[in-house]
């Protein structure tokens, strides 16, 4: 069971469309459909709100730390609430996905995005679970920096936002522990 979801991004309204921003737009949309509000929480060096899928209470989280500092605002939340890595949810852009992909996993490696680097480090674990949004990859390394801090063209939008209505399809299984479920409903 999921209680708490992370949607990674960096703060500001400089970085507000671009596609590293991709997990801030998720949680977003998460707790604007479920008519909930994000309030500044210092000690959380974040914006948190919450929301309910039926008797389970979930925390959305949004680190006000930038990417690459994120694990010490997940943490401080998770300590908080008593929750583990494996009740985690970590929402997030990714590179190695096309435009208009979903996936959901569990742990893994960082695969060189730094929020996720730095959660890993923070929590000790790289045990929960990742919604990866596909914003596809540049082509060179040299240009990934660039690309992710670049607000996505219009048809590319419509994929990344068309990749989340699906994925909100399943958040609902995800959140109530039907992770093969969600998986299979997302990935097929």
């Amino acid at each position: 069971m999921i209680k708490l979801i992370v949607g990674l991004g960096n703060p500001g309204k400089n970085y507000q469309e671009h596609r590293h921003n991709a997990g801030f737009w998720f949680v977003e949309s998460l707790a604007s459909i479920k008519d909930s509000k994000f309030t500044n929480q210092s000690k959380f060096l974040g914006e948190t709100s919450s929301i309910s899928f039926a008797l389970n209470k979930v925390f959305l989280l949004k680190p006000q730390t930038f990417m690459n500092n994120s694990g010490g605002s997940i943490k401080s939340l998770l300590s908080y609430y008593n929750i583990s890595p494996e009740e985690t949810l970590v929402v997030h852009d990714e590179l190695d996905l096309p435009v208009g992909t979903v996936k959901i996993k569990l742990a893994g490696g960082h695969g060189g995005h730094n929020g996720l680097r730095d959660t890993i480090k923070a929590l000790g674990s790289s045990n929960f679970y990742r919604l990866r949004i596909g914003i596809d990859h540049p082509g060179s390394k040299d240009d990934v920096v660039d690309y992710v801090l670049n607000a996505p063209g219009k048809s590319e939008l419509i994929g990344i936002e068309q990749s989340m209505t699906n994925a909100m399809t399943v958040i609902e299984m995800v959140v109530n522990g039907n992770f093969e479920e969600a998986m299979k409903a997302l990935h097929t």
